[in-house]
């Protein structure tokens, strides 16, 4: 035997290793439940499967192969039998928790996949090191079902960092907040008052539609979105349906918005359609006690007064007319610039002949 391998026997034969140093070790078997690693010292290291993952689910011999390099830290030198306890998951966790407490000091924006959803938040891994994410701070609107975010990978920062405590949490809220915030500074820079752009409907309620403009909700009221009228916003409008729509207004953050566009106006051409002596069509559309509105087309109204239904006695038009009855009238009278017609029903109607005169 040559004088070098008798000292490299010597210096094996005399190395050392300690409970809770690290070592680098080769994999040289993989079982069903425990990895054996040539860690160069007089016996082999063993990492049982519970000290690799805390997931349950995991296939050793699928994540770890012979032949792959692996850093371990020792547990114990000796289990009684001669083996030496090896841990990956803690170490890794270590790490883990150095890696959470840079991203911590510096709000780094980390990526991981979520590996439970609990009733109370998520809870992702981040180099074994494990991460709860609340249900408030989740999103930037409340979500009562989190099942969504099973198995995907999500970003958020670390807010908390306490690992004595095993305290570690993880907010997505932020980032989203900061993100609306930034697109909807964007958006108020790029839309002026006048502006025609599409949107996503979001919202439908009794008085308007919200409309996602890409960074900010514009409110179309019901009384913006025809020129005509609209009874429930509900049945003309669906969420999630993309929509044409014009800025009426910005104010501060508040964007109004309307569908009566400019070049679709009806009264545009009311002049030359409802001109004085036009016979018309039109549906009954309200009452008073004065008369009734007929709509003519959709945003434009007559008023038909009540001594004009009829050349006989009319005391009040709901005894004549009903919502929605289709009526023939004459227009009597029309005025462009404050959006007024008159009409008659008596009008055509032939006048009684004379009553005989007796002699």
């Amino acid at each position: 035997m040559s004088e070098l391998s008798f000292e490299q026997m010597l210096e094996d034969s005399v190395k050392t290793i300690r409970n809770g140093e690290i070592v680098q070790g080769k994999v040289i078997d993989v079982k069903e439940d425990e990895i054996i690693l040539n860690i160069g010292y007089k016996a082999d290291g063993i990492i049982t499967k519970s000290e690799y993952s805390n997931d349950p689910s995991i296939v050793l011999t699928d994540a770890v192969h012979v032949g792959d390099s692996m850093e371990a830290k020792v547990l114990k030198v000796n289990d009684g039998e001669g083996q030496v306890i090896l841990t990956y998951k803690r170490l890794a966790a270590e790490k883990g928790n150095k890696r959470l407490e840079e991203a911590f000091e510096n709000q780094e924006v980390l990526t991981a996949p979520v590996t439970q959803v609990l009733d109370g938040g998520l809870c992702v891994n981040v180099e074994e090191t494990r991460v709860f994410i609340p249900a408030s701070l989740v999103s930037d609107t409340y979500e009562k079902d989190l099942s969504k975010y099973a198995d995907q990978e999500i970003e958020f920062v670390i807010t908390e960092f306490n690992p004595r405590r095993r305290r570690i949490i993880g907010n997505r809220k932020q980032l989203l907040v900061a993100e609306k915030a930034k697109k909807q500074q964007e958006l108020m820079e790029r839309i002026h008052v006048g502006d025609t752009v599409d949107g996503v409907v979001k919202n439908v309620t009794d008085f308007g539609a919200f409309i996602d403009l890409g960074g900010a909700d514009g409110l179309l009221h019901i009384s913006e979105m025809s020129w005509g009228r609209v009874e429930n916003p509900k049945k003309v409008f669906t969420v999630g349906e993309t929509v044409k729509v014009m800025i009426k207004d910005i104010k501060g953050e508040k964007i109004a918005l309307t569908m009566k566009f400019p070049e679709e106006n009806p009264w545009l051409t009311a002049a030359e359609d409802f001109a004085v002596g036009n016979v018309v069509t039109g549906k009954v559309a309200r009452m008073t006690d004065f008369g009734a509105f007929v709509e003519l087309a959709p945003g434009v109204d007559a008023l038909l007064h009540v001594s004009q239904i009829s050349r006989e006695h009319v005391a009040k038009p709901s005894d004549v007319l009903s919502i929605g009855q289709e009526i023939q009238a004459k227009v009597v009278d029309f005025n462009g610039e404050d959006k007024k017609i008159s009409l008659s029903m008596k009008a055509l109607e032939a006048p009684a002949e004379d009553a005989p005169v007796e002699e």
